[in-house]
């Protein structure tokens, strides 16, 4: 798998993430508030500016954090289809970089990964109800 750079899959990112990516950034000196917006079913994803990830350097074409980057960033270009399962996203200029065995490799480490965020995002809402719930 390659990266030409060119910031197409930080478009509108919806990129989900984990409490260690969140804690990863959080030590690069980042403010939590400032990169994360919570959905409603209580995933934390990366926020947008400008309809770009908010660490995409339009500018230089670069991500700010490209050696801190969450996970899913990593994995990409390789995503999970509702239809299809694992595949590589056709969105990306570099998607026939990605070998049948990176596939299956970084298809795991994904299916993994969206396992934890899952249990994380459940665990935060669960919290959020429990700190709002009226007694």
């Amino acid at each position: 798998m390659r990266c030409s750079h060119c910031g197409v899959c930080c478009e509108q990112t919806e990129m989900m993430l984990s409490n260690t990516d969140i804690k990863r950034l959080e030590r690069l000196g980042h403010e939590r508030q400032k990169f994360i917006h919570y959905d409603r079913y209580g995933f934390a994803r990366l926020k947008n500016r400008h309809g770009l990830c908010i660490f995409y350097d339009a500018e230089k074409c670069r991500c700010q954090i490209y050696g801190y980057r969450p996970l899913g960033c990593r994995i990409y270009p390789v995503i999970y289809s509702e239809k299809e399962g694992l595949v590589v996203d056709d969105l990306c200029p570099m998607q026939d970089t990605v070998s049948k065995t990176e596939l299956e490799r970084e298809g795991k480490r994904l299916v993994e990964l969206l396992q934890r965020i899952d249990n994380e995002a459940h665990a935060h809402t669960f919290e959020h109800v429990r700190k709002h719930a009226v007694t």
